[in-house]
């Protein structure tokens, strides 16, 4: 097969390869090289299955196609390439093709990251509202008897004017009941109506920069990276400034008030939240130097009342993603040891912007 017989496949947005019998890459078109990170003259020195790290997966799928002479489909398969880490998320598709009387095969490639990480976005947003919807109406049980609690002890501490030694346990109750009335509060929170106004992120990011470095005079360093060129965001600013103090007192807590913090902004173009095309939003990024989520937490992460301290309420990132999911955005995170990184993402047109059909996903 020469060049010029594969112009076509030059202008597909789907990476394909053709491979000589011997399993080298004869042809790679443009979105392989994009897909792999690899130029094409790289790409044709290879064998295509020596690309990738060992996989059972892949190393079945060559040898199927070779015993059966047959296509074969691998719906969702994970391939590591050997120069990176990074693993690649997509199904492979691998059909024979005859030639001067050897087998060619055409291997296409067709990424899966996108699909689900937009799966993943519909599964959370599920779950978020029916966890708000929980949590509201335990709220709502938990407050009802409350004010009959404290009203109660505030009658029983006065009855017992003359018994100094019992009002301690009166004020107990007091103090507690205090404290499941914030606790009701924090909860029903996400359910206040919005505020919204053209903010400035930076001064958000500023005055929680301000707040955590007043709490922890030594041994902690936020480091500020910002696109000072971002647009005015149309925002609740109580909220959004609950957001990344939410994210950030995290971070602080896990570092446990030592090591570095980075507040990093930018601008993504032509991003799809929650079923919306958007043509620019915003990118902040809250990344530490502490020792990672938990694994046992990092799929649980977001849930109500799920923590890994024995002081926590387990609330704080939950109540985050509800501001952030209010605000047609989406949360995120990746994390190791020594690198967690929450990326929030926030368009930056008004969300009662009327849009045409080109802005829909």
């Amino acid at each position: 097969m020469t060049t010029s017989s594969f112009a076509g496949l030059e202008l597909l947005d789907t990476p394909v390869l053709i491979l000589d019998p011997a399993g080298t890459p004869c042809f790679a078109n443009p979105a392989s090289e994009n897909l792999l990170a690899l130029g094409k003259r790289e790409l044709l020195r290879h064998r295509f299955i020596d690309l990738f790290q060992p996989h059972p997966a892949l190393a079945q799928a060559f040898l199927t196609v070779e015993r059966f002479n047959t296509s074969f489909l691998e719906h969702d398969i994970e391939l590591v390439p050997k120069h990176s880490d990074q693993p690649l998320h997509i199904a492979l598709s691998i059909t024979p093709v005859e030639h001067d009387s050897a087998h060619w095969l055409l291997v296409e490639l067709r990424p899966l990251d996108q699909q689900l990480r937009i799966a993943n976005e519909e599964r959370l947003l599920l779950q978020q509202q029916a966890n708000r919807e929980l949590i509201r109406n335990l709220a709502h049980e938990i407050k009802n008897p409350l004010g009959g609690i404290r009203g109660a002890a505030q009658l029983l501490e006065h009855e017992l004017s003359d018994r100094p030694d019992l009002k301690e346990y009166t004020g107990v109750i007091r103090e507690e009941s205090i404290r499941l009335q914030s606790l009701v509060d924090r909860l029903l929170a996400p359910h206040r109506h919005q505020v919204a106004t053209q903010i400035n992120i930076h001064e958000v990011l500023e005055r929680v920069r301000s707040i955590v470095l007043a709490e922890h005079r030594e041994g902690l360093s936020v480091q500020r990276d910002y696109d000072v060129s971002l647009p005015p965001l149309t925002a609740d600013k109580e909220q959004l400034i609950q957001i990344v103090l939410n994210i950030v007192k995290n971070a602080v807590e896990a570092m446990k008030g030592r090591g570095a913090l980075i507040l990093r902004t930018r601008v993504a173009r032509q991003v799809t939240l929650a079923r919306r095309r958007h043509p620019l939003a915003l990118k902040l990024q809250i990344i530490d130097d502490g020792p990672g989520v938990p694994e046992e937490l990092r799929d649980h992460v977001f849930h109500p009342l799920v923590t890994g301290r024995a002081d926590g309420t387990g609330l704080g990132l939950t109540l985050a993603q509800s501001f952030v999911h209010q605000h047609g955005g989406s949360i995120e995170f990746e994390s190791r040891p020594g690198y967690t990184c929450f990326t929030v993402m926030l368009p930056l047109a008004p969300l009662n912007e009327p849009r045409n059909e080109a802005t829909r996903s």
